[in-house]
């Protein structure tokens, strides 16, 4: 059986209208490549996945670096906003985009509830 692509869009799509302060979700894989995503539109999927695959590449690298352990998330704080890369299992990873508002400790929550519904999918 294959992964369910539509259920997969489903859930990116509703993460971003129902989550308060969500610009955009992009649901990736570790080499960068796009699964599903719903974005703002001046930001191209493929692009954005590549970004979020090497940032994630080099915060493992940094992690092992400095004995870390593995990375589970990486926060980039911009004055515009946040970008939050989070690991969905081996092969994924789940990039979020919300404006400088967000509550982080309620997106952080929301993260890891969209993640289990993700990985449920995926499996």
């Amino acid at each position: 059986m294959g992964i369910d692509t539509e259920r997969l869009n489903q859930i990116v799509q509703s993460f971003v209208t129902e989550t308060p302060h969500v610009q955009g979700v992009a649901l990736v894989t570790t080499e960068g490549l796009p699964i599903a995503a719903t974005l703002p539109p001046a930001l191209e999927e493929a692009r954005t996945a590549a970004m979020a695959a090497a940032v994630i590449t080099l915060g493992d690298n940094i992690g092992q670096t400095l004995h870390r352990g593995d990375i589970e998330h990486i926060l980039l704080e911009g004055s515009e906003g946040y970008s939050i890369l989070t690991r969905c299992g081996s092969e994924t990873l789940l990039m979020v985009l919300a404006s400088a508002q967000v509550k982080q400790g309620i997106l952080m929550l929301e993260i890891c509830r969209v993640t289990a519904d993700i990985l449920e999918v995926l499996a």
